[in-house]
């Protein structure tokens, strides 16, 4: 149980890689190095994917790639009944990086989403997102109004959502990222040879690609119910 402590102990240390030597020095971190490998593979992937594009007699791998932003597209349009859609592209891309982080692991690299800052960060800029989407939706008054809805003695609870919504995403992520590290482990050291090979399918394949789906899918919703108009 020591060893399993001391592992996740250190799978929640943030580990500096190097500092940068700006403003009294600026920390770069395990995570953010991966990120940045994500980054340049997801480019890599781009240039590679959209070489020679065609109107006309389209390659397999060009009807492929827009069949999977054509999915996407239904899958927002689906929760957000067709509002918002200059949002997408962020939505894509948020799934795309949690996809890719949760599943980064199989190849040896520590995933960005075992740091609560990026889970945190994520979080955040979903929130605003949320926010801005509502205002720009239903401008000031209208956006400030909803506050009061049904009742106006409930306000005070909306306002608190502020702080939940980001709240619970950033610990439903973190929080399944980490308990499937754990619950690894234990397998690891109960059952050393074949369990943990096919339990680690689930965990670090199908179990990290659902929580790229469910983050996405909550940010959809919560953006549509912010853009919901409100009945005079």
């Amino acid at each position: 149980m020591d060893a399993l402590v001391d592992e996740l102990l250190g799978e929640l240390n943030c580990e500096t890689v190097f500092t940068i030597p700006l403003f009294g020095g600026i920390p770069i971190n395990e995570s953010i190095v991966v990120t940045w490998i994500m980054m340049a593979a997801v480019l890599l992937i781009c240039l590679l994917l959209t070489r020679n594009l065609k109107v006309n007699d389209p390659g397999k791998g060009q009807l492929a790639l827009e069949g999977a932003v054509q999915w996407l597209y239904n899958f927002f349009d689906n929760i957000m009944h067709g509002e918002g859609r200059q949002y997408y592209f962020y939505l894509m891309s948020v799934m795309v990086y949690i996809g890719m982080a949760n599943l980064i692991g199989i190849i040896g690299f520590k995933p960005p989403t075992k740091d609560i800052n990026v889970t945190a960060a994520l979080s955040l800029m979903s929130i605003i997102l949320i926010q801005v989407s509502g205002w720009r939706k239903k401008g000031a008054r209208g956006y400030f109004k909803s506050y009061a809805q049904p009742i106006a003695i409930i306000a005070p609870l909306n306002v608190l959502e502020l702080a939940i919504k980001p709240l619970s995403l950033c610990m439903r992520l973190f929080g399944n990222v980490l308990g499937s590290f754990v619950i690894m482990e234990l397998l690891k050291q109960i059952v050393p040879v074949v369990v943990p090979v096919v339990f680690s399918l689930y965990f670090d394949v199908f179990d990290g690609l659902i929580q790229a789906y469910v983050f996405v899918f909550l940010t959809a919703l919560f953006m549509c119910e912010s853009m919901e108009e409100i009945e005079d």
